[in-house]
């Protein structure tokens, strides 16, 4: 459970950060895009048309798959808790530069510049050394 709230933080820090970088620098990562892209693709794939409200959804789903995903940093235990956490920002930050175009959805919205690119990953390592800090704080 307290890998799960400190996940829960970590994905908070995250989804906030991330508000505030978009609403005030040019080009920062537009994760947002690249989640709504995403539910949207799934649903028309499975014959569905996405719901109006796409972003509310996908910032739902976004805290819940990175709540489930930093959670993780529970899983070495305390003492390597900042490792796992700064290990796996880095993984979910490269992930989120690189995989959108295979993907199909595009690589204007995390792979616009070499600053974007940074300010990714940058992001997610953020939200994963978070809920280290949270998670060892708990312990």
């Amino acid at each position: 459970m307290k890998a799960l709230v400190a996940g829960f933080a970590g994905a908070c820090a995250l989804t906030i950060l991330h508000e505030i970088l978009k609403r005030n620098v040019p080009r920062a990562p537009r994760l947002d895009i690249l989640g709504m892209r995403s539910i949207a693709k799934g649903m028309r794939m499975a014959g569905q048309q996405p719901p109006d409200h796409l972003h509310d959804t996908a910032l739902a789903g976004d805290l819940f798959a990175n709540t489930a995903y930093y959670s993780l940093v529970g899983a070495a235990g305390s003492e390597k808790a900042m490792l796992t956490g700064s290990l796996l920002g880095v993984g979910a930050g490269l992930g989120a530069v690189v995989l959108p175009k295979p993907m199909g959805l595009g690589v204007g919205p995390s792979d616009r510049t070499m600053g974007t690119q940074a300010m990714a990953v940058s992001l997610y390592l953020t939200g994963g050394m978070l809920a280290a800090a949270a998670y060892r704080k708990m312990r």
